[in-house]
């Protein structure tokens, strides 16, 4: 029997998270996604571009895994870790880490380019791969496997979700995006660093709760 996920709520829980524990999540999101908008000015055209994209895979993966021990740490209502803690915390397991992310990366961006119901069909069942690879400390294919474990039955529920934050993030880019254009490079570059600092801990919040919705509820 498995518990039935609803996006809104697992959103929700994501968003009272942010808020009572933006003072840590906000400060670790300047320091890892400001290397980020600095590689981003200075590579920005030609092939240097696949550079800054590398940097930016690398940059938002070790900030989910962060995002994931957080949550671990507060489930029983405190912080108990400082910013430090959780940056050391994802040093033994960051390469797993980035490695799944990668694999499930190029396999979801090709499903969504060939045909996109079987790229989001990918991106539903692997969308808990981070999570596992950081807790239960499974190498990239075990991961996605569980993953895969772990979202079966509830497969629309956790879509509703992806698509959610998908949607939320889409958003306020689109909008950042727009400023941006009539501002030139430096000001794009900025606004992007500003809203990923805002957006990103929100949706690394809530994958990390449906990992423990999916997982507890088995």
């Amino acid at each position: 029997m498995t518990t039935t996920i609803d996006p809104t709520a697992v959103l929700g829980r994501a968003l009272g998270i942010y808020k009572e524990h933006a003072g840590a999540l906000i400060p670790a999101a300047l320091v890892v996604f400001l290397i980020n908008a600095i590689v981003a000015f200075v590579f920005d055209s030609g092939v240097l571009v696949l550079v800054s994209s590398l940097v930016s895979m690398v940059v938002h993966t070790f900030y989910q895994g962060l995002v994931v021990r957080l949550v671990d740490d507060v489930r029983d209502g405190t912080l108990d870790a400082s910013v430090g803690d959780l940056f050391r915390s994802v040093a033994p397991v960051a390469v797993p880490l980035l490695v799944a992310s990668i694999v499930v990366g190029i396999l979801v961006g090709i499903g969504l380019i060939l045909l996109i119901v079987p790229g989001l069909f990918l991106l539903t069942i692997w969308s808990v791969t981070a999570p596992v690879v950081v807790l239960e400390g499974k190498g990239p294919i075990e991961a996605m496997e569980r993953s895969r474990e772990l979202v079966r039955g509830n497969g629309w529920g956790v879509l509703g979700l992806v698509v959610l934050v998908f949607v939320l993030l889409f958003g306020v880019a689109f909008v950042a995006g727009l400023i941006g254009a009539v501002g030139g490079d430096a000001l794009r570059v900025l606004l992007t660093f500003l809203v990923t600092v805002a957006v990103a801990p929100l949706a690394a919040l809530a994958i990390s709760v449906l990992y423990f919705d999916l997982r507890d509820g088995r």
